[in-house]
Formats: C-alpha cells, structure tokens, sequence
C-alpha cells in the first residue's frame, strides 16, 4: 500500500495499468519518501527488448489511464533488468530502497553545497526496519554545520537515518 497525504494507493492499480502498455515487460509500482506527502507513487519497469520508449512516454500513458489522479505514478524509471526474488517477481523491497535512495539523495543535493560529495545507501536495519546511512567527508570543523544541514532535510522523512563519516 502507498500513502500518498491521506490516500491509499493500490500498486496493483499502477502495475495493472502499466502492463497495458505495448512496450512494457515488467513493472512494480513502489512508494518514493515525499517530504509533503509522506510517499509517492513511483514505477519501476523493463521494456521488452528493442523498444527504445522513455520513462516520460510510460507517465503520460499512465496519467491517461489511472483514473485516481492522486495513483499515477510521478515518475517512471526505466531498467536495463529489472531485479527479481528467487520466485521470479519483481524486487520491490530493493526497489523501494532505491526510490528513497533516489529521494534522499535529490534533497540533499539541493541543500548542501555543490563541492559536498555525499553518498546514500538505503537498507534493511535489524533495529528500524529500514534504514538510510548518509557517508560523506568533511574536516572536523565543518562537521556541525554539515550535520545540522542534514538533519534539516531528512527531518521531513520518517525513516532512520544515519551519518558515517569517512576517515
């Protein structure tokens, strides 16, 4: 289920629809973190082999054919493979963290400064269920600000996060 501000949004709605598209093999249909919303709905699909259509021609297919505004998916991402479990289905725990990878990474690059470099790795965490670690490198003394700039943004988000600093 994806709660997108007080809707909830059926993937199945999302994948069903998108399956109707002639150059779509695979789709799962995730929630992206959304600091306004809570979750988006997002998709993730591997075209069938030739098809050289983009993620923003699977979107406009999308929008015309969800019918609930709120479901269709604000952005589609495109696969070279999409990632499988053991039974042969689509990976939406892999995918959902790398839709909040994506997120994280997008709002953090908007706040810090543009020489900052940053990495986001999104997991499963025994303790939290899943967690986001934000690696950087910065000199001692830059560290507070650095860290108050990040808890700025990833307070807007209900999943854990924490920081690692490289040596």
């Amino acid at each position: 289920l994806i709660i997108r501000g007080g809707h909830n949004i059926d993937p199945t709605m999302i994948e069903e629809t998108l399956r109707r598209h002639k150059s779509v093999l695979l789709v799962a249909a995730v929630s992206k973190p959304d600091a306004y919303a809570g979750e988006l709905p997002v998709a993730y699909v591997q075209l069938v082999k030739g098809s050289t259509t983009t993620g923003e021609e699977i979107a406009e297919f999308a929008r015309a054919h969800i019918t609930e505004r709120a479901a269709a998916p604000k952005e589609i991402y495109v696969l070279d493979e999409m990632p499988l479990t053991d039974v042969g289905k689509p990976s939406k725990v892999h995918l959902r963290h790398d839709a909040a990878k994506r997120a994280f990474s997008s709002a953090l690059r908007e706040a810090l400064d543009a020489g900052q470099s940053f990495d986001v790795t999104v997991g499963t965490d025994a303790t939290h269920g899943t967690a986001a670690t934000i690696g950087l490198a910065a000199a001692m003394a830059q560290r507070a600000g650095l860290e108050k700039t990040i808890h700025e943004v990833m307070k807007a988000y209900t999943m854990h996060y924490s920081i690692q600093w490289a040596q």
